[in-house]
């Protein structure tokens, strides 16, 4: 099984900077992509910001120069460096993995998430 944990969340005054945190464990050998989603109160769960095939970015826009991703892959793990944050980036912040390559089978496992971790922004 794999696991991903998130730490670091909490609350923030606007124009902070708060650092996201994401650690996967199981019986892992690598992981091609791994990202940052968030839920708002009453919307879906949107992307924030992912790292696809270990190097390639992507970014919502709304996020885009505020916000950063990037990981260590000899930890498994995945940052979100968040920048200036405005009370609409409030939400709870979840850890996505696909492609992760694991020790026991040659299919890879998808689709994993992390429990969340909640992000306040204050005004």
């Amino acid at each position: 099984q794999v696991q991903l944990v998130e730490t670091g969340g909490g609350v923030v005054q606007a124009g902070g900077s708060l650092r996201l945190s994401c650690a996967a464990s199981g019986s892992i050998l690598s992981i091609n992509d791994m990202g940052w989603y968030r839920q708002a109160p009453g919307k879906q769960r949107e992307l924030v910001a992912a790292i696809i095939g270990g190097s390639s970015t992507n970014y919502a826009d709304s996020v885009k120069g505020r916000f950063t991703i990037s990981r260590d892959n000899a930890k498994n793990a995945v940052y979100l460096q968040m920048n200036s944050p405005k009370p609409e980036d409030t939400g709870v912040y979840y850890c996505h993995a696909n492609g992760v390559r694991l020790s026991y089978t040659p299919r890879l496992g998808n689709d994993y998430w992390g429990q969340g971790t909640q992000v306040t922004v204050s005004s």
